[in-house]
């Protein structure tokens, strides 16, 4: 290991060396591990600063399989989805929200794991810190529940409409857990309950806001 006189060792991995304010100009933080990783490695601590993409696919798959599920299998479209132009411009249209994230309101029943394929309405003027978050990829919710209009911008949305860049907001955005296991409880109980909905809001655009 080469010895840097500039850096503080710490004892594990993921802690940083911190250099002193002596040095001018201070030098690229290095790694100060206790398990090998030499001073000043800038590959090393470089793979640690990447950002790394999220494993969506992979986090859902093992996490039903540690619920005791067979092995997930992903939908695989027949056909192409039809293309709808936007019968008005969008300063006059109704926009809906729809948001798979598990987002419910205080006091609603939260989503569970099991298969979820029910739904929640939760109100354009509901405050954030009203929201709450359920889903089976639970790891993923940590940014969400610190601002969690980061997927369910409902603030945004009213600006907008405040704004005029969209006539008029849907009374209430849906709600649905996404990663459900069973696709054919997705094609028959998940999506007419969401086509309801906004059917039943006369909504002409709605915004999708996955997770």
């Amino acid at each position: 290991m080469v010895e840097n006189p500039y850096a503080i060792a710490l004892p594990r991995r993921e802690d940083v060396a911190i250099p002193t304010s002596r040095l001018e100009p201070p030098p690229l933080i290095v790694l100060a591990a206790a398990t090998g990783f030499p001073f000043g490695d800038d590959s090393v601590l470089m793979d640690i600063m990447e950002p790394q993409p999220v494993r969506y696919i992979e986090a859902i798959t093992q996490r039903y399989a540690s619920l005791g599920y067979a092995p997930y299998r992903w939908y695989v479209a027949d056909e192409k989805p039809p293309v709808a132009p936007l019968s008005k411009p969008l300063a006059e249209s109704r926009l809906g929200l729809l948001t798979t994230s598990g987002c419910y309101v205080a006091g609603q029943v939260a989503f569970h794991y099991k298969d979820d394929a029910s739904v929640r309405r939760i109100p354009m003027d509901t405050p954030p810190e009203q929201l709450r978050f359920a889903h089976i990829t639970e790891n993923y919710l940590e940014s969400a529940r610190r601002d969690p209009q980061c997927l369910v911008p409902l603030a945004a949305l009213r600006r907008l409409r405040d704004e005029g860049m969209v006539g008029s907001l849907a009374d209430d955005a849906v709600s649905c857990m996404g990663g459900i296991y069973s696709q054919r409880r997705v094609r028959e109980e998940l999506i007419p309950q969401i086509e309801g909905i906004l059917k039943q809001q006369a909504v002409d655009v709605a915004l999708l806001v996955p997770m």
